[in-house]
C-alpha cells in the first residue's frame, strides 16, 4: 500500500508528464488515512493560476464530503504550500499538513509571509515538513533542469 505522500508524488510525476510544475497533493481522512481526493498542478491545462494541487485537491474533497470544512482531513503536498494554497487550508480547517520540499522564494507556510504565524490567521493547522524532501526536490530540480 502506498503512503499518502507517495501518492502526492505520483500525482506530482504526472503533472509533469503534462508540462505543469511538478506539485503532487492528496487529502485523506485524518483518523483513517483513506484517500478523499487527489491532484496535480493544472495551472496551465486549465489556463488557472489558481489550480494549484493543494487547491484542486480540497476542491474535490470538499465536493466529495459535501462540506467547505474539513477538519478532520490531513493534506499531503510535495512542496511548502504558497501563500494562496495555506490560505485555502486555513479556510478549510484542515488538522494538519505534510509537505515534502521548502519553498523559500514561494512558500507562504515555513517561508514568506508564513501565513499561520499571523496574528489574523483564524485556523492553524500542525505542519510537518522535510517528508519525503529528497524525492519532491529531485523531480523539482529535473523539471526546471529541462527547461534551462
Amino acid at each position: 500500500m502506498s503512503s499518502p505522500m507517495d501518492i502526492a508524488l505520483e500525482e506530482a510525476r504526472l503533472a509533469a508528464g503534462r508540462g505543469e510544475v511538478p506539485v503532487g497533493a492528496v487529502l485523506v481522512e485524518g483518523s483513517t488515512g483513506a484517500v478523499i481526493a487527489r491532484a496535480g498542478n493544472e495551472t496551465r491545462q486549465g489556463n488557472d493560476p489558481t489550480a494549484h494541487a493543494e487547491m484542486l485537491a480540497i476542491r474535490r474533497a470538499a465536493a466529495i464530503l459535501g462540506n467547505e470544512r474539513l477538519s478532520g482531513c490531513d493534506l499531503y503536498v510535495t512542496l511548502e504550500p504558497c501563500p494562496m494554497c495555506a490560505g485555502a487550508i486555513s479556510f478549510a480547517r484542515l488538522r494538519r499538513v505534510y509537505y515534502g520540499a521548502d519553498d523559500p522564494k514561494g512558500g507562504g507556510v515555513a517561508h514568506g509571509p508564513r501565513i499561520f504565524a499571523q496574528p489574523t490567521c483564524h485556523h492553524r493547522p500542525e505542519v510537518y515538513g522535510g517528508i519525503g524532501e529528497a524525492a519532491a526536490a529531485e523531480l523539482l530540480r529535473e523539471f526546471f533542469a529541462a527547461r534551462r
